[in-house]
């Protein structure tokens, strides 16, 4: 009794909730690449939700599959002239056709209608992102709070600084700062990187030159990362903690904000690891998502909704990286055929191709060590 109930809340409480957001996020993705394509006049074989065998389908007038696939880790939508799920052009097929059948085709498509169709993709992860971010400030409001220091931890790098309570952060590295929250936003990518906090104290500006230190913090979930801290806290009675309510274009511009952070923190994130400042145990998988999606769904919709705004843009991000069988490696060779005035060879988009998936699998398992690491180390 006791095993069908774990296996009952791993289903419900994990399972059920990683395949909502999955599912949103591949959907709008993928939707992104067959809305554009359709207008672009290029015919669609396949939308799939999934990999794998066919769970569900129909097929509409137009002649394209609907699949709700076994595999449930990703979508793909088949072109016509389409090799396989990752467009890879299929020459010899495309070759044979009529004039008129290639001009329906993707790789007979002209160049700028294959670059919207393919950038389409994660443009949408990025709308889906912004809207969601968007929709939840209209609703909730945005948490604010003024850049007052209250207090400085003792024997912390912002204490060996000569930062003081009552001192008001007003820039990092002249970037100007307006909230607590853009403070904390600055110094959590870059422990042991030093930056320069501008104060006023006492109706004066002061440059402080502070390293934040490398530390590990630890979420309600238990759930660790390292992040960098300066030993600040600001207070209630400081801070002046208030919601800002925003009309829906200021809704809308928070919204691509946090997009945007998400985006420059990933960037930021990878760009450390080849320095050697961060660990890549943070890269996460399936495992590490569905197991944030079963604890953000305890929190409410709310908080899975953004877990599914921060995935869609993580996914689009992950999209346009220059590697073949992704978006962004379709892109480059769009770029190249713009240069040169003619499509990359048909030898070198195989061996790319080869290249790319190979890349990918070594990150997807990669990722998953990860996975298994942390919830097995």
């Amino acid at each position: 009794m006791e095993y069908f109930a774990s296996l009952y809340g791993l289903i419900v409480g994990t399972i059920i909730p990683f395949l909502v957001v999955l599912t949103i996020v591949v959907f709008v993705h993928e939707m992104g690449h067959y809305l554009v394509g359709r207008w672009c006049g290029i015919r669609i074989l396949t939308f799939s939700v999934g990999f794998g065998p066919e769970l569900l389908g129909f097929s509409d007038r137009h002649g394209t599959r609907w699949r709700l696939s076994a595999i449930p880790l990703g979508g793909y939508v088949k072109f016509f002239g389409d090799e396989n799920a990752a467009s890879t052009p299929d020459f010899s097929a495309v070759e044979s056709m009529s004039d008129d059948e290639r001009s329906r085709t993707f790789p007979g498509a002209n160049v700028w209608k294959r670059v919207a169709t393919v950038a389409a993709g994660p443009i949408a992860n990025f709308i889906l992102a912004i809207f969601i971010f968007a929709v939840m400030f209209s609703l909730y409001g945005k948490p604010v709070s003024d850049p007052v220091v209250s207090q400085v931890q003792p024997g912390s790098a912002a204490e060996q600084a000569g930062v003081m309570p009552g001192d008001v952060v007003i820039a990092i590295d002249d970037q100007p700062i307006a909230t607590f929250e853009d403070l904390r936003r600055y110094v959590s990518p870059r422990p042991e990187v030093e930056v320069v906090l501008t104060v006023r104290r006492d109706g004066q500006s002061l440059d402080i030159p502070i390293v934040p230190r490398r530390s590990e913090i630890e979420d309600q979930f238990g759930n660790k990362m390292e992040v960098g801290l300066i030993g600040v806290v600001t207070d209630a009675s400081a801070g002046n903690f208030r919601r800002v309510d925003l009309n829906p274009v200021e809704a809308i511009g928070e919204g691509a904000s946090s997009s945007w952070y998400i985006v420059s923190r990933t960037v930021g994130y990878i760009a450390n690891i080849f320095r050697g400042r961060e660990k890549a145990d943070q890269l996460g998988g399936p495992i590490r998502v569905a197991q944030m999606s079963g604890q953000m769904a305890t929190l409410g919709v709310g908080a899975l909704l953004q877990l599914t705004a921060v995935l869609s843009v993580s996914i689009g991000f992950l999209n346009l990286l220059p590697v073949p069988m992704l978006d962004g490696g379709h892109l480059v060779f769009y770029a190249i055929e713009i240069i040169r005035g003619r499509p990359v060879g048909e030898r070198a988009q195989e061996i790319a191709f080869k290249i790319g998936l190979s890349l990918v699998l070594m990150l997807m398992i990669f990722a998953t060590w990860n996975d298994m690491s942390i919830l097995f180390g």
